[in-house]
């Protein structure tokens, strides 16, 4: 503001003294060209009017111009103290951890409401992040219960001698290789989140992976009577430039995942496609599905969509985020449809082909 008035001030006095040297100067020369007498009473009359109607206008004028660039000057500069003040404040907000903080759009220019809004999308990231460290420590909470719960009554039943330790035992080793998996388990989604899931990449035949998949869990299908089979639309298979065995780990869980939730006499298949210069694997069965809500959290750790189940037959509840971060390092997607319970799911992967195969 002081700045702004400094250079209004030098402005105004510029302008007064170059008007008064000069106008009066120009004025008085052409007087003299006209038939009045030097020195005459008109001559200096008229002179005179000149420089008090000069001076008048001229005051009025830099008065006008002053006030009305003065309330213009200090409307702005106010504006950018309120904006500014809000940014700083909430900066200091979120230092402190309140990721809930949000500043106010004050229209004081583009440059300032992007700097909000890049401020307050930052915020809304650091508010997610610290609502996925919370619900990330209720999940560990609620997992850890069940398994500490069971030794804890064990031990105590044991230290009673309600249950003999021969008993006991295979229950407690249960229960131990329960809580070590769970650790592996969180360690790997930890890793996974973060991008930090180590590919190898190498060219192979998609065809040569899904037929290596089939024989690895056919026995299992057959065991629990569901029927697995194997679709390939192409008959040139297509290449890819991936880690066959992560996506081996990928294909596993879903058809884990398909094998859980499938009756005996159901059907789980495994297919492969392309579109233009994409892949699509997709594995599908008829079993349990799933409704809509469950449809946008089927990727979040821990969650399962049949909350009765039992935690000793389910997954750890984490396989699908794995599988959609390993996909995310592919450079491809994975998503899920059901047209709802009873009818089935379908997971779809979608991978980039081998730029040499294009």
């Amino acid at each position: 503001m002081i700045g702004q008035l400094i250079v209004l001030l030098a402005g105004a006095l510029t302008i007064t003294v170059l008007t008064v040297i000069i106008g009066p100067a120009v004025f008085h020369y052409h007087l003299l060209q006209t038939d009045l007498p030097v020195g005459s009473d008109e001559l200096v009359h008229i002179e005179r009017a000149y420089r008090d109607a000069l001076a008048l206008a001229l005051g009025v004028g830099l008065v006008v111009s002053l006030l009305a660039a003065g309330l213009v000057t200090w409307n702005l500069a106010r504006r950018l103290r309120q904006t500014l003040h809000g940014l700083t404040s909430a900066v200091d907000e979120l230092s402190r951890g309140h990721y809930s903080t949000r500043v106010p759009s004050v229209g004081a220019g583009t440059e300032l409401d992007s700097l909000a809004a890049t401020l307050n999308d930052m915020a809304a990231r650091l508010d997610a992040v610290e609502e996925t460290r919370r619900q990330l420590l209720s999940d560990l909470a609620h997992e850890l219960r069940t398994p500490i719960a069971t030794l804890s009554a064990h031990h105590e039943a044991m230290a009673d001698g309600v249950i003999e330790p021969e008993t006991a035992m295979p229950i407690l080793a249960g229960q131990t290789v329960r809580l070590s998996r769970l650790a592996d388990d969180i360690s790997e989604v930890s890793r996974a989140e973060e991008g930090q899931l180590a590919v190898e990449l190498r060219p192979f035949a998609v065809h040569d992976l899904l037929e290596s998949i089939l024989r690895e869990w056919e026995e299992r299908f057959e065991t629990a009577e569901v029927a697995l089979h194997l679709e390939m639309a192409a008959r040139r298979s297509p290449m890819l430039d991936a880690d066959p065995h992560r996506l081996a780990q990928v294909l596993g869980s879903l058809l884990s995942n398909a094998l859980r939730h499938t009756s005996p006499g159901g059907t789980v298949t495994l297919s492969a496609t392309m579109e233009s210069s994409t892949v699509v694997i997709s594995v599908a069965d008829d079993g349990e599905g799933f409704t809509a809500e469950d449809q946008s959290r089927l990727f979040e750790r821990f969650f399962r969509a049949d909350s009765a189940r039992t935690r000793e037959n389910s997954g750890s509840g984490i396989g699908l985020t794995i599988s959609r971060a390993l996909v995310d390092a592919h450079g491809g997607t994975m998503d899920a449809a059901s047209e709802g319970p009873g009818w089935g799911a379908t997971f779809t992967i979608r991978l980039p082909r081998a730029i040499a195969d294009r």
